[in-house]
């Protein structure tokens, strides 16, 4: 099979029914339900793309067996990083850097996995080729994937073999000549309802005793056993694109991963039992620095745009002339550069895997996710404060087809003749991104995305080669010199 069409996509969906619910009903049919039915028709745009001739040349890669997603080449070159780069934007524009799961990200991830066999081969031959086996299966027929690294957030204080009840976290019940048995539940699986498979990992983090809990491996999203609770929606489907743009097409189904006693099969199982493994598998595979590079790549669109409907809500009320206001749009557009910076200083200084392959410098892309959980909510602040009430007085869709339409268009006109209907569908757009339910989730996703900021900090100096800096602080202080010898200097001067 070759890279799928949207419509591939949509049937793929309707012919696996899944256990999907929501606000307490079990969804039939994930391609109707008006929560879901728009995005998942914004995800068939992206597999689309690959067969439009505007886009497939960079979308695409030749393949063993047809053209595959850019995503799961293995890049071997700079130029094949650029070429990702390339990649991973069109979809990111195509999204508004609004989907943060969309396909690409875990076909990296994959593709990352199966690139360093001998991490997995640790446990034996099977599992590494499990892994490469299981990445051929994605790549050829073009599957989405999405995934659960986290468990629940119940009792932090204790590990995952020390919660209330045993299996509260996901972990393996019991082994059989079939695969594993697994109970207990993970989060935070975003667009899975969407999805066709389900990865499963984890960060590292996990403990001595924690053993039936280190399990890595992947299995159809219509798994007996496996259930899906998503949170409630920002979009039921009763929400109209004008009033509500953003929400109405990008709903991403965040959902807790429910295991009631699910079977994985051993060709799907690519690690199990080894904490010290599963905790060094995030680290010693490139995983970080191509999942980085992807998430990079759409962080960099998502502050181009949301600096793009600033920039426009100072301009639609002449505010834009105001020193403080250029001040506030001015570090936006710093904070968005900084990112297009950390991502080419990313592949300027690639490194060579133990593989042979290319991968962007993982300092770089570390540093660009310190970076957004900080700027993305300065500028979605800034949109908060240039909006200022007028975010809160816009008037709805129902009113420019009501008796009020001309006080409407009167009294909710622009500078320089923006008429009403502009001026409001303007501003309903940065509600939406900034003030709204969907709006404040964007934010928080961007916030913990790498998880918590403090300790993402804290791991980066922990992790940072200090020797550069140390070797300049040396040099300064034998400028110093002794200090009995530094005063004789200054009396021979003298």
């Amino acid at each position: 099979m070759s890279v799928r069409t949207g419509a591939d996509y949509i049937e793929g969906l309707r012919k696996r029914p899944r256990a999907a619910w929501i606000k307490g009903e079990l969804v039939e049919d994930v391609t109707t339900h008006p929560a879901w039915k728009r995005p998942i028709e914004q995800i068939a745009r992206l597999y689309d793309m690959q067969h439009d001739p505007e886009y497939a040349q960079v979308l695409t890669r030749p393949g063993p067996n047809g053209p595959i997603g850019t995503a799961f080449a293995v890049p071997r070159t700079r130029d094949d990083l650029i070429a990702r780069r390339q990649a991973f934007e069109l979809w990111s524009r195509a999204t508004l850097g609004l989907m943060g799961r969309s396909p690409d990200f875990l076909n990296t991830t994959l593709m990352a996995f199966a690139d360093e066999p001998a991490v997995f081969r640790r446990l034996g031959d099977r599992f590494a080729g499990n892994v490469q086996r299981y990445y051929e299966y994605v790549r050829d027929n073009d599957l989405f994937l999405t995934h659960a690294l986290i468990a629940p957030q119940t009792d932090r204080s204790r590990t995952a073999a020390d919660q209330s009840e045993q299996f509260l976290h996901m972990g393996v019940v019991s082994e059989s000549a079939e695969g594993l048995v697994v109970r207990g539940a993970r989060m935070l699986a975003t667009l899975a309802p969407m999805a066709d498979e389900l990865l499963v990992y984890n960060h590292p983090g996990l403990r001595a005793g924690d053993e039936r809990h280190a399990a890595v491996f992947a299995i159809p999203i219509d798994t007996p056993g496996l259930r899906l609770i998503s949170r409630e929606p920002y979009d039921d489907g009763s929400r109209n694109t004008f009033d509500h743009p953003l929400s109405a097409h990008f709903e991403e189904a965040d959902s807790l991963v429910v295991f009631d006693d699910v079977l994985v099969p051993w060709d799907r199982v690519f690690l199990h039992g080894d904490v010290e493994l599963a905790n060094a598998m995030y680290i010693e595979t490139s995983v970080r620095q191509h999942t980085g590079h992807q998430t990079g790549v759409r962080g960099l669109v998502k502050m181009q745009f949301a600096t793009g409907v600033a920039m426009k809500l100072a301009q639609s009320v002449k505010i834009d002339s105001f020193l403080h206001v250029q001040q506030a749009l001015g570090e936006a557009v710093a904070a968005t550069e900084i990112c297009r910076a950390l991502i080419i200083a990313s592949e300027t200084d690639c490194e060579t895997s133990s593989s042979g392959a290319v991968r962007p410098a993982f300092n770089a892309l570390q540093t660009l996710r310190m970076h957004l959980s900080a700027a993305y909510p300065q500028v979605s602040e800034t949109l908060q404060t240039l909006g200022a009430g007028g975010l809160l007085m816009m008037p709805s869709a129902a009113d420019f087809a009501s008796p009020i339409a001309a006080d409407v268009n009167t009294y909710f006109q622009g500078a320089a003749g923006l008429p009403a209907v502009d001026r409001v569908r303007l501003y309903k757009l940065a509600w939406d991104l900034c003030g709204d339910g969907f709006g404040q989730r964007t934010l928080q996703y961007e916030r913990y995305y790498a998880g918590d900021p403090v300790r993402l900090l804290a791991m980066n100096y922990q992790a940072y080669d200090k020797s550069e800096s140390f070797e300049l602080v040396q040099r300064a202080l034998e400028l110093a010199g002794d200090p009995v010898e530094a005063l004789a200097a200054v009396q021979d001067l003298q």
